[in-house]
């Protein structure tokens, strides 16, 4: 991804426009709208196939009242209604008629109308003046939404394509259509990690074939790695077998060690050692 920064910042996303939405208007944004829209489309649709509330939160990991809070709202706008909407009391209240008066007058300096409201009692902070300001101006610059780092778009590639979020599918796939060897990448990287999750090492010759027919250098580099030991590889991409109980063991001595550092000496840890595989 690296060596292909140049594709990212090629990438054009739409650009976001400000608007002054009036309150009541707006449509819920943020992650946690998208989170609550999605789980509630998710308990709605499992409550239509017949399923159980103490079902759904088992079958889910979540809390039965989190999905009965779900299943009760007829949409999800209500789950976030408190949340993101919703006037609140601030100290600008009072002086908002003479800032709109001031500014349909023609004064348009935030600096000057703060000065100008302290005068007259206000003590809030002025980037409070600025925001509220902000709203008024009209036909404002559309912002640009930055392109994508490299790790992003690393983290993309690499989990699996059902975890991503809603937001990311449609960046991943323009990054992609910029770049042809990207495409390739995503390709090789999807196609490997269906190797390791399903055991099926025997289609590793055929991955490193065509890795190095694509010739990148990244995977490439990759593939010759895996063939300097290519027969425990393959074992280790095909068999159930593998070192988690010698990995646990070893972590486990290390804790010990930790533990005693600085106050015993070997025949304790030797001695510890031996009644704690005694008592597993």
């Amino acid at each position: 991804m690296a060596r292909h920064r140049d594709c990212l910042r090629a990438t054009e996303p739409e650009s976001v426009t400000p608007s002054n939405p009036q309150p009541g208007d707006e449509e819920p944004v943020g992650r946690f709208a998208q989170r609550a829209q999605r789980h509630h489309r998710q308990v709605h649709d499992l409550l239509a196939a017949g399923h159980s509330i103490r079902g759904i939160a088992r079958g889910l990991g979540w809390g039965q009242r989190t999905v009965q809070r779900y299943a009760r709202a007829a949409t999800w706008q209500e789950l976030v209604d408190g949340k993101w909407k919703g006037p609140r009391p601030s100290k600008l209240d009072p002086f908002k008629p003479y800032l709109r008066q001031a500014w349909e007058a023609g004064c348009r300096n935030a600096v000057d109308l703060h000065r100008e409201i302290t005068e007259r009692g206000y003590n809030g902070s002025y980037s409070l003046v600025r925001r509220y300001l902000e709203q008024h101006r009209d036909n404002p610059e559309p912002i640009a939404a930055r392109p994508p780092t490299v790790r992003e778009v690393t983290g993309w590639l690499t989990r699996h394509p059902d975890t991503l979020g809603e937001d990311d599918r449609p960046r991943l796939k323009a990054v992609l259509e910029q770049c042809a060897q990207l495409q390739a990448a995503e390709r090789h990287v999807r196609a490997f990690g269906e190797i390791v999750t399903t055991l099926q090492g025997q289609r590793l010759p055929d991955w490193i074939a065509a890795v190095r027919a694509d010739a990148l250098p990244g995977l490439t580099s990759f593939a010759n790695g895996l063939e300097s030991d290519f027969d425990a590889v393959v074992a280790g991409l095909t068999t159930h077998w593998n070192s988690g109980p010698v990995e646990g063991r070893v972590n486990l001595i290390k804790m010990i060690k930790r533990q005693m550092f600085g106050r015993a000496g070997l025949p304790l840890l030797r001695k510890r050692l031996l009644l704690t595989a005694a008592q597993r």
